[in-house]
Parts: structure tokens; sequence; C-alpha cells
């Protein structure tokens, strides 16, 4: 109820009062310009208020001699978003034993309305589940053979019952009845064998078939063809409610990030087969293609389908050079990337010296990469890492550049928490300049690892401060408007609005939680010891950064890569890590004793007390003549997997050739900018971004383009951003940074311009420190 107090003065004759609404007069009469109401006197009541009694209102008094009116009243009508029921609980996420099952609600009960509150709470539940093992079928024993009947043949039998398939398991594989010739083939049949005899016509009957069924298949093709471009021509006409895909696919030319490798010039016999049944590789980001470009088209008629948006000339390919642009950022005294205030110029030669001054710890290498952007943005990749931050186009003002950097530390875990199980998943990732400053939030792709398929992690994004600990920017799996994570198997896309440390922690559920290790062997001659050979073993966790650690410091003793890596589960039930060598040649080669067998402690390994995670076995060759070297080395959790890597290697300089170290050792270019750096044109961007903003008849929004993005939990973070579907489509070029195909996007637009039901739900942006008033 809202209630307008109105005394007007006393006067002869009395005053005649009347209510404005935004300056227009009030018809009580009437229910469009207000809800229901009543007149106490002099005062408005409104009842019951809705969203449309929203506006200012202001009481007149007048006679013939005066006119007096009253303060304007401003009234505020919000409605606070409310959950809706919970949705049946999923199905359990294993087939067999213990799992996890999820249930979730929307905040659209009611929606908030008119910069109401968003709804707190979780959204989503999680609960234990045990499912029955599925029981595969087993085949019975055959029946006896039956009597041979008129046509020469016997059968026999059999039933899928040992035992049978129970709880979803597999029906038995192979017949359950089977035939047999009973005489030997000396069944006869018109005085002919019976395998002799042959009905007339077969053949000829068979070819006309066989002619038959080819026409038929000619035909459809061409039915098929002239339907396809009927139905397209169809779909032009319809207007701009139809997104013709085909802007994606037509307007350039397509183009990949192609990593250099072909194969594994780490191994040293490259000709053997590598045993990739538990071995993985990395398909994030790893340098740029010097040679790759993409060329922009500026036809027209790839934009006709949404003529009602202008574009303002083709994509920017304009390079930046912090030298040549006046307006180039940072400059003067900036924080660095925990807040703390230092002195910073610009060197002679136009050399910056404002980047953080950040130490790295002895015998560390510190990754960075740097590129200069402005408004057409960009792609800054560290090499070898699996981390890239990609700059929206736009995101920068124009006549502006900033030179923008990433560093990449490898934390202790022991830091991110003084008390409780929280480890770190990610390496430590600082971009920069402290001020930069964004109309839009950059999406920055991390490498983890993490094991997620199972539910047993509870993965936060936390930020470094300026004493050096850590706080919690926000839960992946919690609903927020300050920043988003869409956390992936093997990487974590953040979409992030401000410059600082960065880092990926997990908090284990259960004992089953799983972070994935990297083993990696290698090996290089016992510099003091002519006939000996060292044999180094990594367990690192795997993240391309972790294992580029490991190779920097091969690379300075010489070391070559003896197998292909291999991963495996590394499970928090607090289990040692056991490495032991095998089945070394006892006639050519020794080992010290009580070597053979190594172990790390749970904390070791799991908190990354100790990095990089080594073991070391010293072997002596008996003479000279031993040239080879073949042994296993198994590495196995207590209770847990176990990996096995197979060394076959010559200890022989000269038979070993020069191997180039690194895998991508001719990824030099680690920025681009401009259009070459994304995989949509800015102007079909552009155009996606005008339609999709503004919602239409249809309710084709882009809300719409999320979900059919599988985009669809945190939609509130969206919301508040100045273009949503612009903010979607960066987390789309993270997400399909390794390759430019468009056929997902190409897709989703197809099935939106066929979606005929209006959407009714409704989001709105709420942020903490929003205020709202209200009356009543």
């Amino acid at each position: 109820m809202i209630v307008l107090h109105c005394r007007p003065p006393e006067g002869v004759p009395a005053a005649e009062v009347e209510w404005l609404k935004n300056e227009e007069p009030l018809d009580s009469s009437s229910s469009d310009d207000i809800g229901p109401q009543s007149r106490g006197g002099h005062n408005l009541i409104v009842s019951e208020a809705r969203l449309f009694d929203s506006g200012n209102y202001t009481c007149v008094a007048s006679n013939i001699v005066a006119r007096r009116r009253s303060a304007t009243a401003t009234v505020v009508v919000y409605v606070n978003g409310g959950w809706s029921s919970w949705t049946d609980w999923s199905p359990c996420n294993v087939r067999c034993g213990r799992g996890v099952q999820k249930r979730s609600r929307t905040c659209t009960n009611p929606a908030p309305l008119g910069g109401g509150a968003f709804c707190e709470g979780m959204s989503v539940q999680k609960s234990t589940c045990n499912t029955l093992c599925p029981v595969d079928g087993g085949w019975a024993e055959w029946s006896e053979w039956s009597a041979c009947g008129s046509d020469c043949e016997r059968q026999r039998g059999r039933e899928c019952t040992a035992p049978e398939p129970k709880h979803g398991g597999r029906l038995c594989d192979g017949v359950a009845l089977a035939t047999d010739n009973c005489t030997g083939g000396l069944c006869t049949q018109n005085r002919k064998l019976l395998h002799d005899a042959e009905p007339q016509g077969v053949e000829s009957s068979g070819d006309v078939a066989l002619y038959s069924g080819l026409a038929a298949g000619v035909v459809t093709v061409v039915l098929l063809i002239v339907a396809v471009t009927l139905y397209r021509r169809s779909q032009s006409q319809y207007g701009v409610d139809v997104i013709d895909s085909s802007a994606l696919t037509g307007g350039f030319q397509s183009f990949s990030f192609k990593t250099c490798r072909q194969a594994n010039p780490l191994l040293i016999n490259s000709s053997m087969q590598p045993d990739l049944t538990v071995s993985r590789t990395y398909t994030s980001p790893m340098c740029f293609q010097d040679s790759v470009d993409k060329e922009l088209m500026a036809e027209r008629s790839l934009l006709d389908p949404l003529p009602d948006v202008k574009v303002k000339g083709v994509a920017e390919r304009a390079e930046y050079h912090v030298t040549s642009h006046p307006q180039t950022f940072p400059r003067g005294p900036a924080p660095d990337y925990r807040g703390v205030v230092v002195g910073m110029t610009l060197g002679r030669g136009g050399q910056n010296l404002l980047a953080p001054q950040v130490s790295s710890p002895p015998g560390r290498r510190l990754n960075r990469a740097t590129a200069v952007f402005g408004h057409a943005g960009g792609r800054l990749v560290v090499p070898n890492t699996g981390i890239s931050l990609l700059v929206p186009h736009g995101g920068i003002a124009e006549d502006t550049t900033w030179e923008t950097y990433m560093n990449i530390h490898q934390e202790d875990s022991s830091d991110v928490s003084e008390e409780g199980p929280e480890i770190f998943l990610s390496p430590a990732v600082t971009y920069g300049p402290p001020g930069l400053r964004l109309s839009c939030p950059v999406a920055m792709t991390v490498a983890h690892c993490a094991e997620v398929a199972a539910d047993n992690w509870t993965v936060r994004l936390k930020r470094q401060l300026q004493d050096n600990k850590w706080e919690e920017v926000v839960s992946v799996d919690a609903d927020s408007t300050s920043c988003y994570c869409l956390l992936e198997p093997h990487r974590c896309h953040v979409l992030l609005g401000h410059p600082g440390r960065y880092a990926l922690v997990g908090e284990p559920l259960n004992q089953d939680a799983a972070k994935r290790l990297r083993l990696a062997a290698f090996g290089s001659p016992d510099a003091g010891n002519p006939l000996g050979f060292s044999l180094r073993v990594y367990c690192v966790d795997d993240t391309p950064h972790a294992f580029q650690e490991v190779a920097v410091g091969e690379r300075s003793r010489g070391g070559q890569l003896l197998e292909e890596p291999k991963t495996m589960l590394f499970r928090g039930n607090t289990f040692s890590l056991q490495v032991s060598i095998q089945d070394v040649p006892q006639l050519l080669w020794s080992i010290k004793p009580f070597t053979t067998c190594q172990e790390f402690s749970f904390a070791q390994v799991w908190a990354g007390e100790q990095r990089p995670l080594r073991c070391a076995f010293s072997l002596e060759r008996y003479n000279h003549s031993s040239s080879q070297l073949s042994c296993k080395i198994a590495v196995r959790q207590v209770k847990g997997e176990e990996r096995i890597l197979q060394v076959y290697t010559s200890v022989v300089e000269s038979e070993k050739g020069a191997v180039p170290f690194f895998t991508q050792s001719d990824c030099t270019i680690t920025s681009q900018t401009g259009s070459r750096a994304f995989k949509i044109p800015p102007s079909i961007r552009q155009r996606i971004s005008a339609t999709f903003d503004t919602a239409n008849a249809k309710g084709k929004d882009w809300r719409l383009l999320a979900q059919k993005l599988h985009i669809d939990r945190n939609l509130s973070y969206f919301a508040c951003q100045e273009s949503p579907s612009s903010v979607i489509l960066s987390l789309w070029e993270a997400q399909h940074q390794d390759s430019g195909d468009l056929d997902s996007l190409a897709s989703a637009l197809e099935e939106i311009s066929k979606v005929q039901t209006p959407r009714t739900s409704t989001l709105s942006c709420s942020r903490k420190d929003s205020e709202f008033a209200q009356l009543g």
C-alpha cells in the first residue's frame, strides 16, 4: 500500500485538490493511470501497487485567488526476486557405485522487476547417490541338437540366463538359435544335390532389383538437394528475426591457430611408436603461427539478414606500437598488482619501466608475455603454458593503447590458506597493468590439474591481496555478478574486470577427489663417470606450465626425454607415491643399492611442498660396449593408480644426434592484435550483438544465445554487462581459441532462427551496493 499525504492551505473559498503523476493529472475514475486507489480526505492511497505505478507525484491546491504545489514525491515500485521450486534430482553421475546428483532452481518466482534484488542463496544443490551396478548377460549352455527335419537341417538353442542382464547391463552377444546340415550335403531334391538346386529367375530378378534401387537413390538425392535449396531461399525472406549463419562461414576465409607439433622431437628414438593409451596431448593455445592470416570480405550480401544495424567500416587490422602512439599507457606512478604504490618512470628509448617489480625465487623461471593493444583488442598468449588473455574488440577506448602483460608464478599451497585443505590447482597468473581501464571484461584462460568430472571438488577463484593473503573472488558453482568462471576438464575460462594476480584453488570434498599428475623420464650421461648414466623421473601437476619448468631445467642439464609423458590420477586418500626402476639388465648395468625404490609423502605430492617433484637413479655400465639401456619405471600411489614408463635409449652421445628440446621451438609470436586475433570478424560480431542485446517479439535475445551456446548458469552476470551478447561471444572465443571452427556458433544461430515461441522469463542485474527506495 502507498499513502501520499496532502495538506492544502486554508483559504476562502476552500481550495480544490488534484494529484499529478509525471505532470499529468490523475483520473481517479480510470485504472489506466494508477492502480486501485482511494481518496482519504486529500490523501492519495494506492492499495495494490503495480510496476507502472512508479513515477513522480505532486499535490496541487488551487482556488480563484492562488495555486499552490507540494514537493514532488518519487515512488519506486520494484519486485524482489524469488526462488522457483526445486527441479527433480538429476540421474546419478556414475553408472555403478557412489556418485553425485544435482537439482537446481531459478530466480523466476517472481523474477526481479524494476531493479528488485536478485535471489539469495544457492541455485544448485548436490547430494550423494548410490547406483546399482549393471550386470551383463551371459549365454547358458547349448541345448541338444533337434532331429533332422525334411529340409535336411537340425537346430539347437541357448538362452541369455547365465546371468540374466540386470540394471541396464548389456544383452548377450551372438545368436540364440543355430542351424546345421544334418546329412553331410547328401540330401537330394528332384534328383539333384540340395546345394546344387537353384531357383529359376534368381539372377534376372536380382539385376532388376539392383538397378531399381540405384535409380531410386539418385532420385532421392536430387529431391533432397532441391528441397534444401528452396528452404534456404525461403529463410532469407523472414526478416531480422532470422539469423543467417552463413555470414560466419562465407564472410571470411576460415583459419585456425595450429600448434607447431607434428611429432614429439623430445624423444631420443623418434622411430619408436609411443604408447598413447594413457597419455594426453594438450590442446590449449601454445603459440601463434606467423603465417596465419585472415582476410575479411566486405560483401554486404552477408549482412542482409540484419538490415537495421549499421556497420561502420570493415574490421581493423592496425598494429599498435608503444613508441609511436602518444596515448600509450601506463605512465606515471601506478600501484602494483596487489595495490602497493611503487614509483615508475618511462626510460630512454621508449623502454617501459612501469611493470610491477615482481621478484622470482632463485632458479625459478618467470614466464612473461607483453603486447600493446588498442581499440581493436587482441589476444596475448604465454607459449607452452596453456594460459592466454583475450582483450575484446572495443574494450579499450579509441585513440588509446595499453601495454598489457601476463606473469605466471607457481605458488606453494601452504600460502593459499592458513588452515583448511585447499590447494592450488593452477599457476598464479598476474595480468596488468594495474590501471588498465576497460569497458568490458577480458577473458583469461588458465589450465588446471583437477579431475573435475566426478564432482569431488569445490573449486574457487582467488585473488592475492597486498598483504600476500588470498581472498575468494567467486566459487565456480556459485552465481556472481562480479566474475564469471566456466570450468572445463583441463582448463578454466574466467571473465574479469580488474587486473591482479589470480589462481584456481580447490577444496576436496572426499577422499575420491583427485588431481592429475604428469610423469616424465629424462636421462643424461654422468659428467663425473664416463660409464655412468643418470635417470630422472618427474611427477608434476598436469599443466603445460609445470612441465615447461621441468623442460627448462632439463635443457640446462643436457637431458633428453626418454618416453612420452603420461598422466595419472593422484587421489586425496593420504597415501604416498612410490617410484621404482625395474627390469634393468643385471649383466650389463649396475645400480646403487637401496635406490631402486623411492617414495614421496602425500603432502609433497598433494600440496606441492616440493617443486618440481623429482627422483634420480644412478646407473653404471660394466664396459663401454654396452651402449643400450632398457628398463621400466613404475610410478604408483599406494592403494591407487599405477603407470609404467618404458625406457629404451642409447647412452652414446654420437648415436643420439641433435634433437631440439622444445616441441614448439619455432613459436615466437605470443600476441595478435586486431581482427587477426578473433574467429568472428568485428563487423559480424557487431551485428550479432546489436540483434540479441535487444529482445524482440519472439524472445530472441542474449539469453537464448547463451542457451544455444551451452552457457546455462550465472546469467545474472551477463545481465549486468552493457552488451551481454558481446561478453558471451568473448567467452565463446576463449573456448574455441584452439581451432577456427565456427560450426558450433553457426549451428546455434540456425537453431535460434527456427524459434517460434516467445520467451516469458525475465532477468535483471542486481548488485550488493545498489540502493532502492520504497514507499508503503
